[in-house]
């Protein structure tokens, strides 16, 4: 029988908010692919786990996703992590994720910390819906690029920043995106936790005063205030639920599945779906 892929989220930051659940999983696969090891030793020291260790990275990924796939068609289960939150969240495992279902082998996720959602629910900015793209681009043009791009979603926008680029990040916000409110969270669960509120240039100017900046970074750019939005066409909504449908997806689930692509709240859909 094939083994089970466990993608496990790991803290952020506090080793507290490991879940029981997952501590349990760490416990009794047989292998565990990590984006660093040494990092990743800590955790399954400070909890007792004797589990072993194999490296995953963006460097080898290609190459140890055949090895790792093979164990698990010859049985052994797996647990996959990053060095912090949710792995494939701007962390490797895309490949070893889809080699394994494209096996038919089954993909449990293990859920747990996430950087993005944990700032976005702390902010005070527009939740519902928001845009999440990973890490900007490291050189100015094509950063700028893709923020222009970005400027036309009337919804908050977040981001991962490393903390030696994110002043030019916060100038660029104030070329492409000026008057728009900012929200960085910095070293989200640990002891220096902090949520910098205000725009791109007040900021930027809080971190100037400062000098050197450290820290994990989770930057959010709220909505332009009175952002016109397009008002959802019901005729084509209801007929795509309608569609789901039809295709076999009970209507609650339907209904999510255009809330998603819509980028709008499920409540909404569901409103617009029950009104005649």
């Amino acid at each position: 029988m094939p083994g089970i892929l466990y993608v496990v989220a790991t803290p952020i930051g506090n080793l507290e908010d490991m879940s029981y659940r997952a501590v349990r999983i760490l416990t009794e696969v047989e292998l565990i692919a990590c984006e660093d090891t040494r990092q990743t030793r800590k955790l399954l020291e400070h909890y007792g786990i004797r589990t072993a260790t194999v490296s995953y990275h963006e460097h080898n990924e290609a190459r140890r996703t055949p090895e790792l796939l093979d164990r698990l068609l010859g049985g052994a289960s797996l647990a996959l992590v990053s060095d912090a939150g949710m792995p494939l969240v701007s962390d490797p495992g895309f490949l070893l994720v889809r080699a394994a279902i494209e096996q038919g082998l089954r993909v449990v996720p293990i859920p747990g910390p996430s950087a993005a959602i944990a700032a976005l629910a702390a902010s005070g900015l527009p939740t519902e819906p928001f845009y999440f793209a990973g890490f900007l681009p490291a050189k100015p043009t094509p950063r700028r690029r893709v923020l222009e791009q970005l400027a036309s979603l009337g919804c908050t926008l977040v981001f991962y920043e490393a903390p030696h680029r994110i002043r030019d990040t916060l100038a660029d916000l104030e070329a492409v995106l000026a008057g728009r409110p900012v929200v960085l969270a910095r070293e989200l669960t640990k002891m220096h936790e902090e949520f910098l509120r205000g725009t791109a240039s007040s900021i930027r100017a809080e971190l100037e005063a400062r000098g050197t900046v450290k820290g994990e970074m989770t930057l959010l750019i709220g909505p332009p205030a009175g952002a016109p939005q397009s008002p959802p066409d019901v005729a084509s909504i209801r007929e795509r639920v309608r569609e789901l449908e039809r295709a076999g997806l009970t209507r609650m689930e339907a209904i999510k599945a255009v809330a998603r692509a819509e980028g709008l709240p499920k409540r909404e859909v569901y409103r617009i779906v029950e009104s005649r």
